[in-house]
């Protein structure tokens, strides 16, 4: 059964006050927590484990101008979590990190601005950004579910459901609440760039 956006109605405002306003949500695929931090310039050995409750008050207390993040392993993909981050968002970054790899991403800010990424190879195959569209070529692996999730009404917003169905058909991992608030997460500040 393939999800539609509706299906993620849970992350709401209501539920996840401080993420759902701003936040980055990154899979990539073959790398464990602490691979990812040292390919981001990290020192794994400096990060803590923390439930995503902690997560969000850490994220809060460092403040906007660093890269605080927490990541945590779901079948053969590390899942990274940015409160009011955006790493993910930063194409540089995102295709640095997808060397061998394939990565995944969908960024909401305060503003509203919200991107949807998938980098493979150092090469970004994909993008949708809200309001504006969608890369030229769709490649087809997300065609079918891009034709599924418009509406006929203009664009939707990633954060209102097609982010996660696209994140879901390229990783294979559908995002629920218990995943989100049940994983522990290994966090810490990565170097700014």
């Amino acid at each position: 059964m393939i999800a539609t956006p509706g299906d993620f109605a849970w992350f709401s405002y209501e539920r996840f006050p401080e993420l759902a306003e701003a936040y980055c949500f990154t899979y990539v695929r073959g790398l464990t927590p602490e691979r990812l931090v040292a390919r981001l310039g990290g020192r794994p050995e400096e990060f803590t484990p923390m439930t995503l409750e902690k997560l969000i008050e850490a994220s809060y207390r460092n403040g906007y101008d660093t890269a605080f993040l927490g990541a945590t392993t779901v079948g053969d993909r590390v899942f990274i979590v940015e409160p009011n981050g955006g790493l993910g968002a930063d194409e540089e970054i995102i295709t640095s990190l997808s060397a061998g790899t394939r990565l995944v991403s969908h960024f909401r800010d305060v503003e509203g601005l919200e991107y949807f990424y998938w980098s493979e190879n150092e090469k970004l195959r994909f993008w949708f950004l809200a309001d504006e569209g969608y890369a030229e070529e769709v490649p087809d692996e997300v065609l079918e579910i891009m034709r599924r999730i418009d509406t006929g009404q203009g664009l939707l917003h990633p954060s209102d459901g097609p982010a996660f169905v696209l994140a879901e058909r390229l990783t294979g991992i559908t995002l629920t609440p218990e995943l989100l608030e049940g994983s522990v997460y290994l966090c810490g500040v990565i170097p700014t760039p």
